[in-house]
């Protein structure tokens, strides 16, 4: 098991009172498995005094606020390339069949690409496998970094910690693509619920579907080719 992928996850998942009983433990074990830089744990620092110290219903309402009222920082990775188009759900179909060929079967209402469960999945493969797929997602991954750091949000360390993984360095352009949707208003209420008026993405076992190698999954998350108007 990487130790390090799988508490990145738990960082990223909706904080509950079982979160903040192992936050404390977590800078030792990072340091101990060493596939992040001092720095860089470091850095995570802030973040996980937060989730050790604060009301556990103060953490919530900003992880809500954060993640799940505003479209830009979505953790549902291909929200971040494919939106609403129809490749998508195909995408999303190839991910779930991945999970279930490695005999992990996502539970709870989060979809297949909610990061949490990627890098779950991730910790269980091998570090080569999960640095490939990592790599893929790395231009999301800065922007997200980027994004959270205007908003003086401490989850920005998260991000820059799986940069760091990755082991890559992304390119300028997939990174200015990623970078390039204006940040929305979580407090706007009227374009909220406009998003939740949206047609919601469907998907289902698909006996067609193959099963892509863990490290081909986010190679799909590469900029689409525009739409037609």
């Amino acid at each position: 098991m990487i130790v390090t992928l799988k508490a990145l996850s738990a960082l990223l998942s909706y904080p509950g009172a079982e979160l903040q009983q192992v936050v404390p433990e977590t800078a030792a074990l990072l340091r101990q498995e060493n596939l992040l830089s001092a720095e860089r744990v470091d850095d995570l620092a802030p973040l996980l005094g937060e989730l050790a110290g604060h009301d556990l219903y103060d953490l919530q309402e900003r992880f809500v606020h954060l993640f799940d009222r505003s479209r830009t920082l979505s953790l549902n990775l291909f929200e971040h390339v494919h939106g609403d188009s129809r490749a998508r759900g195909s995408a999303m179909v190839d991910l779930l069949e991945t999970y279930r060929a490695a005999d992990l079967e996502p539970v709870g209402p989060e979809l297949p690409d909610h990061l949490p469960i990627l890098l779950e999945y991730l910790s269980q493969r091998s570090l080569a496998e999960a640095r490939d797929t990592l790599a893929d997602a790395a231009h999301i991954f800065v922007a997200l970094a980027e994004r959270l750091d205007r908003r003086h949000s401490s989850y920005s360390a998260v991000f820059r910690a799986l940069v760091d993984l990755a082991a890559t360095t992304a390119p300028a352009e997939l990174i200015a693509e990623a970078s390039a949707a204006a940040d929305d208003d979580p407090d706007n209420l009227e374009a909220l619920d406009a998003v939740w008026e949206e047609a919601m993405v469907t998907f289902g076992p698909d006996p067609n579907a193959g099963c892509p190698a863990g490290r081909d999954i986010l190679a799909r998350m590469a900029p689409p080719a525009p739409r037609g108007t």
